[in-house]
């Protein structure tokens, strides 16, 4: 049972869907992958792989020692998000929750070290924990992005793979509605399946 459970969390996804290059919010929305058969991948499962995670998108370093709070954070903004772009997705009002979640993130990053009271030293200014400042910077950056593309030009390309199970989104070219090959292949599969079994 153990091995099965290792082999599914390290089954790599599919590769990135059209817009994650230019938007890492929508990266960060296909980070839990739903793949056939009823399996998951969650590239932000544990502490290190959400480190991994950043640091591969340029917003941590590969050191940064990221514990689970702080993967639990990004995990949060995460679903967040992907309602966000659900919503927006189909035409349908957004959760106030998670309107207030992306504006949270963006704006709970100081821009200066903050002022500090010792009783016995007195007042004195200092940055919050490293780590810390390195996540609320990430959170900040993937809210800001997210912004940036519900209420951008690209907004109105913002689709949810329209091949089942998968759960990802994408930014539509043309008449395109899958995030990935495989997910058109098996879409197209399942039309000619269904096809055939009407016309019986």
């Amino acid at each position: 049972m153990r091995n099965m459970k290792e082999s599914v969390i390290e089954q790599p996804g599919p590769p990135p869907a059209q817009g994650e290059e230019e938007h890492l919010s929508l990266a960060l929305a296909n980070s839990a992958i739903t793949l056939p058969g009823g399996n998951t991948v969650d590239l932000l499962g544990a502490p290190d792989q959400a480190n991994q995670w950043l640091a591969e998108r340029g917003l941590a370093p590969v050191d940064a020692g990221m514990r689970e709070m702080c993967a639990a954070q990004l995990r949060s903004l995460r679903e967040q998000i992907r309602s966000l772009f659900a919503a927006r997705a189909e035409g349908l009002p957004a959760l106030p929750a998670a309107v207030d979640a992306v504006n949270d993130a963006m704006t709970r990053v100081p821009t200066a070290p903050l002022l500090r009271w010792d009783d016995r030293t007195g007042p004195y200014r200092a940055a919050v924990h490293p780590t810390t400042a390195i996540v609320d910077h990430a959170l900040a950056t993937l809210a800001a992005d997210a912004s940036d593309l519900l209420t951008g030009p690209d907004a109105d390309r913002l689709t949810a793979c329209g091949s089942a199970p998968c759960n990802r989104f994408l930014l539509r070219y043309g008449r395109r509605q899958w995030c990935s090959t495989r997910c058109g292949d098996r879409a197209r599969a399942a039309r000619a399946y269904a096809r055939r079994t009407t016309a019986q």
